[in-house]
């Protein structure tokens, strides 16, 4: 057992299984606490800040882990880690995926990647597969969405790359806001570039997440912004294939 891992305490907000859209297979997927960014589209309001998360410790992670680890790995699955944003935490982030890879499951870090310096070369030694969500191909408009940069978020792509992490990207569409086909080309020629991009999730902008602003007491501030249609999601997925990347 490795009592250095083992003292890591993080705040977790929640933890779930999920099938097909957090990596491969099955997933054990552990929702941690705090946020940078305020994304106008984010599904969980509820994780933004780090004090909301209840006190956790690396085993008890895994003690909780184990309960469903033969139905995980049964079903070709593994542990992602997500949020908020892991990164916030990267001590308490590193430490569940050393010992996740230790005993042998597929490690994935669902991250926006703008946080990405926290993550050391060891920490992403220990991930098999970075879900990255890159909300814009433009500046302006990811900073108006986010709150936050995106040169950061490409530089961490850059460096998974060059370190031969193999990474799912993740682009939520969003009407009005991530539908330009400009911006689209321009992400997917970037994205070609990268020989380690596995493929591109296109993920249709939804509501689901409207109740929990209302009980927090925010304002969503896109609750007037319609869902794309499906012949905008196809366009989109369209210009990433013809650069050559498998989307989804």
């Amino acid at each position: 057992m490795n009592t250095a891992t083992d003292e890591v305490t993080g705040r977790v907000h929640s933890w779930d299984l999920s099938t097909g859209v957090d990596g491969p297979g099955t997933r054990f997927v552990l929702f941690v606490s705090g946020c940078p960014l305020r994304c106008l589209y984010c599904a969980n309001p509820d994780t933004w800040h780090m004090r909301d998360g209840q006190p956790t410790t690396v085993d008890d992670v895994m003690a909780r882990i184990g309960t469903y680890r033969a139905f995980v790995t049964a079903a070709g699955g593994g542990v992602t880690l997500t949020g908020g944003e892991p990164l916030l935490q990267p001590a308490f982030a590193a430490s569940v995926l050393r010992r996740c890879k230790e005993s042998g499951l597929h490690t994935a870090l669902d991250t926006s990647g703008f946080l990405g310096t926290r993550a050391d070369d060891a920490l992403l030694a220990d991930t098999d597969l970075v879900l990255l969500d890159i909300k814009s191909f433009d500046a302006a408009v990811y900073r108006r969405l986010t709150g936050g940069e995106l040169a950061p978020t490409l530089r961490f792509a850059t460096r998974l790359n060059r370190l031969g992490v193999p990474m799912w990207i993740r682009y939520v569409l969003v009407p009005g806001w991530t539908d330009d086909a400009a911006c689209v080309d321009g992400l997917s020629a970037f994205l070609a570039g990268l020989r380690h991009v596995e493929r591109v999730d296109v993920l249709p902008f939804h509501k689901l997440g409207a109740h929990k602003y209302e009980s927090l007491g925010l304002r969503f501030a896109l609750r007037d912004t319609p869902g794309p249609g499906p012949e905008v999601v196809e366009r989109v997925r369209g210009q990433f294939r013809r650069h050559g990347l498998r989307a989804f």
